[in-house]
């Protein structure tokens, strides 16, 4: 760990709590000769950006040590986190070099505006005050002074770990509920195939380059006259006819890039919803399953049509008809089978 320097920011000094005012008997010579770290977090890049007020604020409790005795070159900001989430240690640098200080006995106090800060997972969380009991480790936000070893505090830590953790809880349902409500209005945004653009109004519209247009059309009427997958490819390869696909991220993003088409494209492709006209959302789910005495949780289990979440006809322009597309379903089902 290297010394505190100037933090990279302007911050303010928070202000002085009581428990500072006056000192705290919890805090002995031993705390001051170890370090005293100032973590700091925030959620996303996005909370970074658009919420500087909050990452200052956390700065500023580079002052309580000082207060508290402890001297400014063993006052130490871990802003490693800045843009990670709490729900897990894994790629959480600065947590993970917290904890490795912690256990090797170099922390005298662990200071954060918020315990939520430090840990959204009661597994974390716990993990970490059992470290700060073996090694006597402080730990602070603006509400107090705690030492893990005592009862009450612990019992309040606990309390503060299970509440950061049910808050977490609350906050991903509410914005489940928020993508749900939108996507019963077909106003969630969904990743569009080839053949489709998202103009600047959030419409759904056809993808101004008539190549790329020519291409998808000429797919399914080969595939009407054919009536195989793997006769449709054939075709496209021999023609040596290209699919015109959207770069989506990066320098070049919104650029068509044109790539030789695979069978599992073509399925993809035919199996789309989107192309007969047709918002969809809730088409997969995650499973379960249990490998090697774990729990293993697996994401892209295709759903039966009839449990996708959401299904609007007719929410935009399409390339064949919602006919045309339950005939390709039955057709690309006898190709599987």
């Amino acid at each position: 760990m290297s010394p505190l320097a100037a933090p990279p920011m302007h911050v303010e000094r928070v202000g002085v709590s009581r428990w500072e005012e006056r000192g705290d008997e919890k805090i002995q010579s031993w705390h001051l000769e170890r370090l005293a770290v100032v973590y700091i977090r925030q959620s996303t890049a996005h909370q970074v950006v658009e919420h500087p007020e909050s990452t200052r604020l956390q700065y500023g409790l580079a002052a309580r040590p000082q207060a508290l005795g402890w001297s400014p070159e063993r006052i130490v900001v871990i802003a490693d986190d800045l843009g990670k989430s709490g729900t897990s240690a894994d790629g959480r640098l600065g947590f993970q070099r917290l904890v490795s200080e912690v256990s090797l006995g170099q922390v005298g106090l662990i200071l954060g505006v918020q315990m939520s800060r430090l840990a959204r997972s009661g597994k974390d969380w716990h993990q970490l005050l059992e470290l700060c009991a073996l090694f006597g480790t402080l730990l602070a936000d603006w509400d107090g002074l705690y030492d893990s070893t005592r009862y009450n505090d612990r019992l309040l830590l606990g309390l503060k770990g299970t509440l950061s953790e049910a808050e977490l809880h609350l906050l991903q349902q509410r914005m489940q509920q928020g993508r749900l409500s939108k996507a019963r209005r077909g106003a969630l945004i969904v990743p569009l195939p080839t053949g489709y653009v998202r103009r600047a109004s959030g419409e759904v519209a056809f993808d101004p380059d008539e190549q790329v247009q020519h291409v998808v059309r000429l797919i399914f009427r080969t595939f009407e006259g054919l009536g195989t997958l793997n006769a449709v490819l054939r075709y496209l390869v021999q023609h040596q006819i290209q699919l015109g696909i959207r770069v989506r991220a990066g320098p070049h993003r919104g650029e068509l890039a044109w790539h030789r088409p695979t069978r599992a494209t073509l399925q993809n492709l035919l199996k789309n919803p989107i192309y007969a006209g047709a918002y969809a959302f809730g088409k997969a789910n995650a499973r379960t399953s249990v490998v090697d005495g774990r729990a293993r949780k697996t994401a892209g289990h295709k759903k039966p049509r009839r449990e996708w979440t959401v299904l609007i006809q007719d929410h935009h322009s399409g390339y064949i008809s919602w006919e045309q597309y339950e005939r390709h379903q039955a057709m690309v089902q006898r190709t599987l089978t």
